[in-house]
């Protein structure tokens, strides 16, 4: 036997156990891969779940405030169709301002007004309790708002209550 078989002898030992070795290692560092993008993906699920239990949360919460917010509005309704009475002007001065003060709150939490006069009627948003005639209006244009409506985002919290013209 001569020098360059026994070492050729040996190369092929030492390819043979590295061919083992780097294929476990390259099993391992699969995985490895693997486990961190699931992890990174549960992380993901989980702060989607959290934010979507948050906004559930607050818009239950919001929708039942939203029935006080409609009774200071018919008191400021009421307050100034009264006339000019200096004791009820302070009153409704104080009143307004709590409404403004609920107002500005829903704002922070991410509750819009939906101003919707003028709007076309849809039934997926909008409440039509009442239709008059259209008076040059198009057939299905909200013409007048009875109750507000709210929402959150995209999402409806409230829907208002309209009136819809009529052809």
């Amino acid at each position: 036997m001569t020098i360059d078989e026994t070492n050729g002898g040996a190369a092929d030992t030492a390819t043979a156990t590295e061919n083992p070795l780097q294929q476990e290692r390259d099993e391992l560092q699969d995985r490895l891969l693997r486990t961190a993008a699931e992890f990174d993906n549960y992380r993901k699920r989980t702060d989607r779940e959290r934010r979507e239990l948050h906004d559930f949360i607050t818009s239950d919460l919001m929708r039942e405030l939203l029935p006080v917010l409609d009774d200071l509005e018919r008191t400021i309704s009421a307050a100034a169709a009264t006339g000019n009475n200096p004791g009820l002007a302070t009153f409704l001065q104080g009143v307004t301002l709590i409404q403004r003060q609920w107002l500005e709150l829903l704002r922070k939490r991410g509750v819009e007004v939906m101003d919707v006069v003028g709007e076309p009627f849809d039934p997926e948003w909008h409440e039509a309790v009442a239709d008059e005639a259209a008076n040059g209006r198009p057939d299905g244009e909200i013409t007048a708002e009875l109750r507000r409506g709210y929402r959150i985002g995209s999402k409806l919290l409230r829907a208002p209550m309209v009136k819809v013209a009529k052809a």
